[in-house]
């Protein structure tokens, strides 16, 4: 039996069933940190464009790559982090951090401030979100691993998309500021508290370390310099992950700028762009449930291919009908959440497969790097393009490059035998 004994005196045991109140504590966090990024979705771009008179997309996507450079080097510390300090005291800091960001937003005197809150979200994002999924990962060991990512996922990404759909409403009927963001207090005040009572998951650690059956690595292979090199190019598998996961989250900060300007370009009024918006991340957060158990039991890489490809016919969708921009937006949005529904647990479990116990954090945290980098990426890709090539080129190259993308990926990840 998967048992031993903590220093509370309870039995540490590995499973969902064993660890429920635990792991559902971990859940109801994640939706308070989806819900803290989700207050940008609707009403930032338009704080942008509409209070501060911003002309250029680039510097209108400037918060966007300002939040993806930060989560994604914060997600790289977390594992130098974790060997200092609890998970638990990470989760609290990174709330603590939060603190500013719905004050921050809703009465920033200028767009500079807009973009250091963006700072302070991305330090947020990396350290609470990081912390969630690892500590649920501690939780139900090996074999349970894409259950639950799938459902951390859909936690954070479905408070994403309807506090995206909240934050619409409250703009409509009360102005863009302050009262869209200020909602924002609400959800860092619960997570905050609610990472107080959560239990630190060590003992967990320790006991999967104790039945896992390869040697413990020691010395520079514990190194946050070996953990980055072997996760990023040399082992084979990780690096497939790593370049999806990418390309994966290049996509969503991509159509987050493109598909607004694409879609009202052909007439589409704020609310069709609303439903388009709001429909990507809620069926990417509800999807990740089932996908997420699926990949426990068909193996991780057949998600990643088809969901990689899936999203490349969700662009190609988007251009297709444009005529009837309406059913293209929504099929196109359909396509990309089911398509990142099927990829995002199944990498985070690959990774999570493919790493030793001892350093299995710090190739999260190297992962996630490259996953949101990819947000910055696509800000700066979509500005880039969109400017000297219009947004129908742009989203072609979207769909050519997440098309390779699952091909790479389907070339260099293997499947890691499970229990």
């Amino acid at each position: 039996m998967n048992t031993a004994p903590a220093d509370s005196g309870r039995p540490v045991r590995l499973g969902l069933r064993e660890n429920w109140p635990q792991f559902t504590l971990l859940i109801v966090v994640n939706v308070c940190v989806g819900a803290l990024v989700g207050l940008e979705r609707t009403t930032v771009p338009l704080i942008g464009t509409d209070v501060f008179g911003l002309t250029s997309d680039l510097a209108v996507f400037s918060f966007i790559i300002a939040f993806g450079v930060t989560k994604a080097l914060t997600n790289l510390a977390v594992g130098p982090l974790t060997t200092r300090f609890r998970r638990k005291h990470i989760l609290v800091t990174g709330w603590l951090i939060g603190i500013p960001v719905p004050f921050a937003l809703a009465w920033a005197p200028s767009w500079g401030w807009i973009v250091a809150a963006n700072v302070l979200l991305g330090v947020n994002q990396g350290l609470t979100w990081s912390m969630t999924v690892n500590m649920k990962i501690d939780l139900v060991g090996p074999a349970r691993r894409g259950l639950a990512t799938g459902l951390n996922e859909a936690a954070g990404y479905v408070a994403v998309g309807g506090t995206a759909l909240l934050t619409g409403y409250l703009a409509t009927a009360y102005g863009l500021r302050p009262a869209p963001e200020l909602i924002g207090v609400v959800f860092v005040a619960a997570g905050l508290a609610l990472s107080l009572i959560v239990r630190d998951t060590a003992a967990h650690v320790a006991l999967e370390l104790a039945q896992h059956s390869g040697p413990a690595p020691t010395g520079e292979s514990n190194g946050l310099a070996h953990i980055f090199a072997r996760t990023s190019w040399r082992d084979r598998s990780l690096r497939g992950a790593s370049q999806a996961g990418l390309v994966n989250n290049l996509n969503d900060g991509l159509t987050w700028g493109v598909f607004p300007l694409l879609f009202t370009d052909h007439g589409l009024g704020l609310a069709a762009v609303g439903l388009i918006k709001g429909l990507y991340p809620l069926l990417w957060g509800v999807g990740q449930i089932p996908t997420g158990h699926l990949a426990d039991r068909i193996g991780r890489k057949p998600l990643i291919v088809y969901g990689m490809l899936t999203q490349a016919g969700g662009f190609v969708l988007a251009l297709a009908l444009l005529d009837r921009p309406l059913l293209a937006g929504v099929l196109s949005a359909v396509a990309l959440g089911i398509g990142t529904a099927m990829v995002y647990p199944a990498l985070i479990a690959s990774v999570s497969d493919h790493a030793h116990p001892a350093w299995r954090v710090g190739a999260l945290g190297t992962y996630r790097f490259w996953r949101d980098v990819g947000y910055a990426a696509g800000a700066l890709v979509a500005g880039i393009l969109a400017d000297t090539l219009g947004l129908n080129a742009t989203v072609i190259a979207a769909a050519v490059l997440t098309a390779g993308s699952g091909l790479l990926a389907a070339h260099w990840i293997t499947e890691r035998p499970r229990p």
